[in-house]
């Protein structure tokens, strides 16, 4: 079943639930879908890389929204994208945690031959190809520069 599909089910059952938090996610994940398939070089069938970059995004941006409304004492405001944010985040691949991440990386880094931070795109490129959905981007640059240094 493909991640719209899913996202459609799950948006009747939430208003059936009347769980609004819920309700909230899961549209701002269709609307991104469509947004997706529309623009220019999109296509009517999403690959499932697409689909977990585009949930990656969403992710990313709601940290982000959380983080500012934090800092300006918007608790309200925080607590609906932390509430979003968890939505979203169901339908992302398992998160890896930092040591799991961090062994992955010494192999790609003995793979590569790397040994300052001067070569950290070469690592970095990788990295993010063989962890796409399952670490953030932050993330795997923290821990790259980390074990160049």
């Amino acid at each position: 079943m493909s991640l719209e599909t899913q996202i459609n089910q799950d948006i009747k059952a939430a208003m059936i639930a009347k769980d609004t938090a819920k309700l909230r996610g899961l549209r701002a994940i269709k609307a991104a879908i469509l947004l997706a398939k529309t623009e220019k070089g999109g296509s009517e069938e999403m690959s499932e890389d697409t689909e977990i970059k585009v949930l990656q995004k969403l992710v990313k941006q709601r940290k982000e929204s959380a983080e500012i409304y934090q800092q300006q004492n918007r608790n309200d405001l925080y607590q609906i994208e932390i509430e979003e944010q968890e939505v979203i985040e169901g339908y992302l691949p398992k998160q890896l945690d930092r040591t799991a991440i961090e062994e992955i990386i010494k192999g790609i880094i003995a793979e590569t031959g790397a040994s300052s931070v001067k070569e950290m795109g070469k690592v970095m490129g990788l990295a993010n190809q063989k962890l796409a959905g399952q670490a953030d981007g932050r993330t795997i640059s923290e821990v790259v520069k980390s074990l160049l240094s």
